[in-house]
């Protein structure tokens, strides 16, 4: 018992590859801010003035909610079984794939978290540049390299660095972003302006595809929202969390993108505010909202390569992301955003869909214990993750029905399946 106090001060105290003990557990508040600063996030918006230019505000409306819903649900239900098991999502793929089959979750859920580090680098870079009128590179380089130092800074400190963040900053780039809505609906005459306004023809966009950008706007990081929710004290304060962050904040990023795409012919608030002659508030806003979204996908990271590498802490990973992060927004990795959104909506979701079947059908009583026997490779699970991606990607290069949807539901029901039909515990090998 002694050496307990020892050990403590030797683990990192966001328990990377353990389950978060009950006394670090958080409040329902605390879950809410982390998870609500994570999703008020300004390229969401760029999705969103894509979908501004292609529907009609009624129609509009039913895509965001739908592909919110679908979001929201999906992300809830990852985000109970983290505050129940305590785990991050790339450990509890060890449960679900193996302890090297996981060693896919963890490249794939942190690279793709690397490339939207990258992609909110080079677009602090760029819009900071416009601002004050820079041409050179060097100036843009610069800002990318010093706000990238600030956010690895903010991940290496944890969830408490990630709270303080949001607290200060998510209400009032709310505030902000609400008064941009309204000023925006001045511009074409209020709501029934808004509404009589027709979409493009030329940008015109199928509905499952305008879904799938939707969930694609948020998937990959909300297949990580136990990442933060296993700091949870009950599931139900976790799902309840998830719905506010998911649902409520990344239904609203969107939706102001699309009225500023309408209105302003600029879907990105900090652009619009720009354009109204407010530069010191669009920067505010540039740098409060990415600042801390990105301290998120630099912490994803890190416990992606904790996990990857079976270490204890976060803290090398962090900063070995970061830097790649940034090297890929020096190389301009924020200009190939719709392409990316893409992918990760039809190979991310069915990596969350084999986690939660697996764990409704084996796990749900013992909780993913500590120090299981676990196979080195699950390949039933891996199997139905590769069928449920393939289904997925033809689902979306044939038309058919919503990919996300498609790969989440065929991963879930498959890998539940399954398991209900093998051993309660797989032999380790």
């Amino acid at each position: 018992m002694s050496a307990a106090p020892e050990t403590e001060t030797v683990i990192d105290r966001d328990y990377p590859v353990t389950p978060v003990p009950q006394h670090a557990r958080k409040g329902f508040f605390s879950l809410m801010v982390v998870l609500l600063g994570f999703t008020i996030f300004t390229p969401t918006m760029l999705a969103g003035a894509a979908l501004g230019q292609s529907f009609a505000l009624n129609d509009l409306l039913v895509v965001i909610l739908l592909g919110s819903a679908v979001l929201g649900a999906y992300v809830a239900v990852l985000g109970w079984i983290g505050a129940r098991t305590g785990l991050t999502t790339v450990v509890m793929a060890r449960y679900t794939l193996g302890s090297r089959g996981s060693k896919l979750a963890s490249i794939l859920l942190g690279g793709t978290q690397i490339g939207w580090y990258g992609v909110v680098i080079g677009t602090i870079g760029e819009l900071t540049a416009q601002a004050f009128g820079w041409e050179s590179f060097a100036a843009k380089a610069a800002v990318m390299v010093v706000v990238s130092a600030l956010m690895c800074a903010t991940a290496v400190y944890g969830y408490r660095g990630m709270y303080w963040v949001s607290l200060i900053s998510t209400p009032l780039i709310l505030i902000l972003a609400f008064w941009v809505m309204f000023r925006s609906l001045e511009e074409v005459g209020g709501w029934a302006g808004l509404a009589a306004v027709q979409p493009d023809a030329s940008m015109s966009m199928p509905i499952p595809v305008a879904v799938t950008t939707v969930v694609g706007t948020f998937v990959s990081a909300g297949t990580q929202a136990p990442n933060w929710t296993r700091f949870g004290r009950t599931g139900r304060q976790a799902v309840l969390a998830c719905v506010i962050g998911f649902l409520v904040g990344n239904g609203l990023m969107i939706f102001f993108g699309a009225v500023g795409a309408i209105t302003f012919g600029e879907g990105d608030f900090v652009l619009v505010l720009f354009n109204l002659g407010l530069v010191g508030w669009g920067l505010f806003l540039l740098f409060g909202n990415l600042w801390k979204s990105n301290a998120d996908a630099a912490y994803s990271f890190g416990v992606a390569g904790a996990e990857l590498f079976e270490k204890p802490s976060k803290t090398r990973f962090v900063i070995i992301g970061s830097i790649i992060g940034t090297v890929l927004a020096l190389f301009g990795v924020n200009e190939h955003l719709p392409q990316y959104l893409g992918l990760l909506g039809t190979f991310i979701p069915p990596l969350g869909g084999v986690i939660i079947g697996d764990y409704l059908a084996r796990w749900r009583r013992t909780q993913m214990p500590e120090g299981e026997a676990l196979p080195r490779a699950n390949w039933v699970n891996l199997g139905v993750y590769a069928i449920s991606c393939a289904l997925a990607w033809f689902a979306g290069e044939f038309g058919i029905g919503i990919p996300p949807i498609i790969g989440v539901v065929a991963a879930l029901v498959l890998s539940f399946a399954l398991a209900r039909l093998s051993p309660r515990r797989p032999l380790a090998g």
